[in-house]
């Protein structure tokens, strides 16, 4: 890893591109990502539907073991172009598929895809960006991503009604249209590739582990994703199923629990780099994430704003955790680190492995509403890790 030389001022142009880029792939991917779950539900168990997600997963660690090699090889702006291609045509086999062996096929591919499309996007803006203000570089950018994930849940349950869970889909594959003519237009400023200084994944793992810095990040990035999983996948079915609260209100619910990114995320960046650092702001949001998850269990209520109240507490925790992940960990590497992005990257699938697999022991023997209770606890280590980690100020 080495440290990043000043970045000039025509930069900036490249980083409002990628902006609107990730925020239309962010639509695109936040539009099936609360429905996918009932969607499979059609065809299968909850039981069977954590193993589709275990097994989806398992394959995305090993697309991402490989991806450091491939973009060195082929280059990060011709993959994110490849990659596209796959992520939209997975969506297309989401829309189409009618049984559970071409809804596994289309959730592997969807998830690897995604995956290492957003990895694509990490050393995109990672090369137009430097240390000086990481924080609101990655904070900015996730803020445009997350606007998109404030939208689509609304956005999801006006398709569902509208047609079926098949147009969430076909809407979603649309919208890689206008990312694919971005890149083309665009090719120009986004072509600029740093020289990157690829390691074996053993060997990045290894490193990685040995750096407290990066070793604790990494967990706390894992706990975020495991959180995710269950607010994405297991939280909706409750909602839904078990409560028995329709989509038309968990649309808007979902929206408005999800405006905390809009709104926190860019402030926590910008005192993180000028005043207090990461580990503050960590500890803050963990306690808030965790509260937010005994609610979770605790609460038995079918109230409209007493549901979107908690979830958008939980939005809290989890908005102030995500950036803070993002600023720590880029300050700490650089585009040319590609291997140590993809490791860092590898907790997203990692946790929606660990995620099912908790669901799948506890669903053996306990209702679902346990899964978060679970959670909850398994979280509390995330206090340990932010302790052993060294503050940038």
């Amino acid at each position: 890893m080495s440290s990043k030389k000043p970045i000039k001022n025509h930069s900036n142009k490249g980083l409002v591109i990628l902006y609107f880029t990730g925020l239309i792939i962010a639509v695109s991917a936040a539009l099936p990502a609360y429905v996918q779950s009932n969607f499979l539900n059609q065809f299968i168990s909850l039981e069977t539907l954590s193993i589709f997600f275990v097994i989806a997963n398992s394959l995305t660690i090993l697309a991402i073991t490989i991806f450091p090699k491939a973009i060195k090889k082929l280059s990060n702006f011709f993959l994110t172009r490849f990659i596209l291609i796959l992520y939209g045509l997975s969506l297309l086999s989401l829309g189409l598929s009618n049984s559970p062996i071409s809804a596994l096929f289309s959730i592997i591919l969807f998830t690897i895809s995604s995956n290492l499309l957003w990895i694509n996007m990490d050393v995109l803006v990672e090369t137009f960006s430097n240390n000086s203000s990481t924080g609101r570089t990655r904070t900015i950018y996730f803020t445009f991503i997350n606007f998109s994930w404030i939208i689509s849940p609304a956005l999801s349950s006006e398709l569902i009604h509208l047609g079926d869970y098949s147009l969430v889909f076909f809407v979603a594959a649309f919208l890689t249209l206008p990312v694919f003519l971005i890149l083309a237009s665009q090719k120009k400023i986004l072509k600029k590739e740093a020289k990157y200084q690829y390691e074996k994944i053993g060997t990045a793992i290894r490193k990685t582990w040995l750096n407290k810095n990066l070793r604790g990040t990494f967990f706390i990035a894992l706990l975020l994703q495991i959180f995710y999983n269950t607010a994405v996948i297991y939280l909706p079915i409750y909602l839904h199923q078990n409560l028995g609260i329709d989509w038309s209100q968990l649309g808007i619910m979902f929206s408005i629990m999800l405006i905390p990114f809009l709104i926190f995320e860019i402030p926590a960046g910008i005192i993180a780099d000028k005043y207090i650092g990461e580990k503050e702001i960590w500890f803050f949001g963990f306690f808030v994430l965790i509260l937010s998850l005994l609610l979770f269990f605790f609460v038995k209520t079918t109230n409209f704003w007493t549901w979107t109240i908690i979830l958008f507490l939980s939005r809290i925790g989890a908005a102030l955790i995500e950036a803070m992940r993002e600023s720590h960990f880029f300050k700490l590497v650089d585009a040319k680190d590609v291997s140590f992005i993809n490791v860092f990257r590898i907790s997203t699938p990692l946790g929606y492995i660990i995620g099912p697999l908790i669901a799948i022991a506890v669903l053996a023997f306990l209702p679902i509403h346990y899964i978060f209770l679970i959670i909850a606890i398994i979280s509390l280590s995330g206090f340990y890790f932010i302790y052993s980690i060294q503050d940038t100020k």
